[in-house]
């Protein structure tokens, strides 16, 4: 049976789906890869090293789709291959499930269609497949790293004969695992932190790394309400709401770098950041917004672009950051990848229906004789929830 890999068709991507080393993995699973011909070039993985790894290299991503039973991705399919797909084909790839528009056609064709940003992150079992945290983790490192090419002062407290560089202040608002790293990052580069979350428990991670906890008064009534839901499903009253825009307006109003890290799946980004804060902002600071692709945290940003305002502040609308360590991204990725389709493999003697495909008798080097067996089980916690589109039919359920 064959994998396939075809090349990001995206602006601003440079990642690939399966690297080098994953496809060794996959090849002592019993598959075949096929790649298109440089795919893996902007990710610094050239053509001869999957060679070397014992791949197929193909021409282009028709040649590809006719080859592959399994196709991976980064990003959602250009419509042009999406039209070229078969009944019976798998397609595994970051789909942005709850905007992407050819769930239909996917369904139509009989294809099944697993969206990595579906995990449950919850089962301890999946945390390997996780690709949100993987991406998000080096996002998280690399935001301030642009932070400091951005910003015209060095981070770390400099004591010189011509006079004194105080550290800069670095606020980093949503404290997930982009925030986390950004917090760890911003502290081994020597700057002031601090932070703020809606969820009370961020407070001990915050503090953990150095950073200072952006404390916001809280009701018994709310704290009780948010330590239930871990903070995700809370919705705070409208006091707390302005108890903490007023903290965060005056934490951002000295700050000398601001970065926004959140986002919620399926929906446009939460606005963090005003106008009315943005101008009480000192000339030469600096704001990433890493959720400049779901509308972004920072009113005035826009996606791939750096804007200066009239008051001096710069304001960049990070885009795609995991493109930007495209090598390392992608070999967490493929990572994860690997590890989901080892739970699509039928285990010996599963009685459930098996889906069988032959894999090319012209190639005599697999490593599991003439069949691979697949198991699709959509009651399996981690493949049902992955499932967009299956058996004809789309599971999604739009937010």
């Amino acid at each position: 049976m064959k994998i396939g890999v075809i090349s990001a068709d995206f602006a601003h991507e440079n990642r690939v789906a399966l690297t080098p080393d994953a496809v060794k993995k996959l090849r002592k699973l019993g598959f075949e890869v096929v790649i298109q011909s440089g795919a893996g070039c902007a990710a610094y993985y050239a053509d001869d090293l999957y060679q070397a790894a014992g791949a197929s290299i193909v021409g282009g991503s028709s040649d590809v789709i006719a080859a592959a039973r399994i196709i991976t991705t980064v990003n959602d399919l250009p419509s042009t291959i999406t039209e070229s797909l078969a009944s019976g084909q798998i397609v595994i790839g970051m789909l942005d499930p709850y905007r992407n528009t050819q769930l239909d056609i996917y369904a139509a064709k009989g294809v099944s269609a697993f969206a990595m940003e579906l995990l449950p992150r919850t089962l301890s079992r999946a945390q390997n497949m996780d690709v949100l945290s993987s991406q998000a983790n080096l996002a998280g490192y690399k935001a301030v790293l642009l932070a400091a090419n951005e910003y015209s002062r060095p981070f770390p407290m400099f004591m010189t004969s011509a006079g004194t560089v105080k550290p800069a202040k670095v606020v980093i608002l949503g404290v997930g695992v982009a925030g986390l790293q950004a917090i760890a990052t911003a502290k081994r580069l020597g700057a002031v932190v601090e932070a703020s979350d809606l969820r009370p428990a961020a407070k001990e991670q915050v503090e953990s790394l150095g950073g200072k906890w952006l404390d916001v008064p809280m009701s018994e009534e709310e704290a009780q309400k948010a330590k239930a839901t871990g903070g995700y499903a809370w919705t705070p009253s409208e006091q707390y709401i302005k108890d903490q825009a007023a903290v965060v307006d005056k934490a951002l109003s000295a700050a000398d770098i601001v970065i926004t890290t959140a986002q919620i799946p399926g929906r446009q980004a939460p606005r963090l950041v005003h106008q009315a804060t943005i101008a009480k902002m000192r000339a030469g600071s600096v704001l990433i917004d890493m959720a400049a692709a779901t509308g972004g945290n920072v009113e005035g940003s826009v996606e791939n672009e750096t804007i200066t305002t009239v008051n001096g502040v710069r304001i960049v609308g990070a885009g795609n950051i995991p493109s930007m360590l495209a090598a390392q991204s992608s070999d967490f990725y493929a990572n994860n990848l690997v590890n989901f389709i080892t739970t699509l493999i039928a285990s010996e003697g599963t009685s459930e229906a098996i889906l069988e495909a032959t894999t090319d008798n012209n190639n005599s080097d697999t490593k599991v004789g003439s069949k691979l067996t697949l198991h699709l089980n959509m009651e399996d916690e981690i493949q049902g929830a992955l499932a967009v589109t299956h058996d004809g039919q789309v599971r999604l359920t739009k937010r």
